[in-house]
């Protein structure tokens, strides 16, 4: 199929043969509906597992005060607003509240440095920032010292979810509808700077019903969020998601191994979405110790970052719940794929263990997916090429960055970067496969981590003639940090100060754990990095947790 235009590719690449039926309602009908309910909604546990239950009534209420406050400070439709903050009930009451009155909600990872944080304020055009109090020096300190960012409102959020909220005067009647801008997520790619991913209401909508259709999520399912909510999974799967179908959520304010299982006992808990680290953490907390049994829970949602076999297959051995590994990217609002969610065992553990990686999964109703050629077409069963994905949850595109999408969208689909496989089952069924990134992305913990930013740091180190980052798999994190470096002529093998010199330099998550020392650097015939090429000298660190 020919397209003349980017517009055309990427209207393509979000679009369905057999599209799903029409969605009913927006974010605005969504919370009218929760007008005179006085069910729980919302059950907020501090880091002090200190507990705060909001019913639907009562979030409702908050949405709207919270609304008449972005009125009064001049925003429209389409405007863009920054939370900074950990997870917290209040920030989800600001997500909701904007989308209430057509607002676009920026969320600021705090683990990003200074710089990183101003390029994403400025480059989302981001108006009003909303920082809770201990983080609000901070923000005016970058604010400050960006003086493009001057213009921008920073409003402290302090214990008080009514602090900045007004019941004064009429909400105004604003243009919002499925397609109004809703999120811009950034997430960095190979290149330094991140890349601000536009997701509108119904990109998240529609991924909401085909997670809860998946996952048989109803009003009278209460999952558990322990993600950060800065992040899609956090947001999409255990905040929208039980929203969408009038269900419940227990938001945490951080993981805890110690007090997961506690809570999902104490709570009630069915459901509960995580990525591979969190496995790893709570296999690792229970050895030696008695397994708790909750009889309510059913299973665990698990994504956004590599698993392995062996990380899976112990933790379902250990605790006897199964895991619905699935994949998905920012850009696709959150999942694409999945596992089916009701299988015999036997089954599952075929699709989870016998071929050298855990399954994806097949595709949720909201997309198509393929593996494909650098030319566009599909590859034989059990062939590799790249995953490709195409559906009403693939993104509006990248916020100012048109030579991004240009690289995306090809063929009528959106391009992920990632490797893969497909291996049908007796019914014809395609189960999908991720094997690695033909990208150089390192994802660490569920977090994309760009190279080039971590070239620039190895190679000041001192000593360092010449040096690259290198994801290398790791049980904790999926994956971690490596440098693998040539020398300079006479110099001594310092590695601890080459380590020492990118902790000082870098924020702990993206600084190199392990140096390992090389002849020289592989390349392509045309000069490109070739990390995968040297990641193997990095597996005898394979099972080693790295701390700050």
């Amino acid at each position: 199929m020919e397209f003349n235009t980017l517009e055309e590719k990427i209207i393509h690449a979000r679009t369905l043969e057999n599209p799903p039926e029409d969605l009913q309602d927006d974010f605005f009908s969504l919370l009218k509906r929760g007008i005179g309910s006085d069910k729980t909604y919302l059950t907020y546990r501090d880091a002090g597992q200190n507990r705060a239950e909001i019913s639907y009534r009562e979030f409702y209420e908050h949405v709207v005060n919270t609304a008449r406050f972005y009125q009064s400070r001049g925003l429209k439709s389409g405007d863009k607003i920054a939370t900074i903050s950990h997870n917290h009930w209040h920030t989800v009451v600001q997500y909701f509240a904007a989308w209430f009155c057509g607002l676009v909600v920026v969320p600021v990872n705090l683990g990003e440095d200074d710089n990183r944080i101003a390029y994403i304020l400025e480059n989302a055009e981001v108006k009003l920032a909303l920082a809770r109090d201990e983080y609000a020096e901070r923000i005016q300190a970058i604010i400050h010292k960006a003086g493009e960012l001057n213009e921008i409102e920073v409003v402290i959020c302090d214990e008080s979810v009514d602090s900045f909220s007004t019941e004064d005067g009429e909400l105004r009647e604003v243009e919002v509808n499925i397609e109004s801008e809703a999120l811009i997520v950034f997430t960095s790619g190979t290149t330094g700077n991140p890349k601000g991913v536009v997701l509108t209401q119904r990109n998240l909508l529609e991924d909401a019903r085909t997670i809860s259709q998946w996952h048989n999520i109803d009003g009278q399912t209460k999952m558990m969020c322990v993600l950060p909510i800065h992040h899609v999974n956090g947001t999409v799967v255990t905040m929208i998601t039980p929203f969408f179908v009038g269900g419940s959520t227990v938001l945490n304010q951080k993981f805890s191994a110690g007090h997961f299982f506690k809570a999902i006992e104490e709570e009630q808990v069915q459901i509960v979405s995580v990525v591979p680290t969190l496995l790893q953490y709570l296999t690792n907390y229970y050895e030696g110790k008695e397994v708790p049994e909750s009889e309510q829970f059913r299973h665990i949602i698990c994504g956004a970052g590599p698993l392995t076999v062996k990380v899976a297959q112990n933790f379902e051995e250990k605790f006897g719940i199964p895991i619905i590994h699935g994949y998905g990217l920012s850009e696709t609002t959150c999942y694409s794929c999945f596992i089916p969610a009701e299988q015999p065992e036997k089954e599952h553990n075929k699709w989870m263990r016998d071929f050298g990686y855990p399954s994806i999964g097949i595709p949720v109703p909201a997309n198509e997916m393929d593996i494909q050629d650098e030319d566009g077409n599909s590859v034989p069963e059990g062939e590799r090429g790249e995953i490709v994905i195409r559906g009403v949850n693939v993104m509006k595109g990248y916020f100012n960055n048109r030579e991004a999408n240009e690289s995306a969208f090809k063929n009528g689909w959106f391009r992920s970067g990632d490797e893969g496989f497909i291996k049908k089952d007796e019914e014809g069924n395609r189960y999908f496969f991720i094997t690695g990134r033909l990208k150089e992305l390192i994802i660490r913990g569920g977090i994309n981590l760009a190279p080039l930013e971590i070239d620039e740091v190895i190679n000041k180190a001192p000593g360092v003639k010449a040096g690259i980052s290198v994801g290398f798999e790791n049980d904790w994190y999926g994956e971690e940090v490596g440098a693998y470096v040539q020398l300079k002529e006479g110099a001594k093998q310092d590695k601890k100060a080459i380590l020492d010199y990118c902790r000082e330099h870098l924020p702990f998550s993206k600084a190199p754990k392990v140096v390992v020392v090389g002849e020289e650097l592989p390349v392509t015939s045309t000069g490109k990095y070739q990390r995968l090429k040297v990641a193997h000298l990095f597996e005898e660190w394979k099972e080693v947790q790295f701390r700050e």
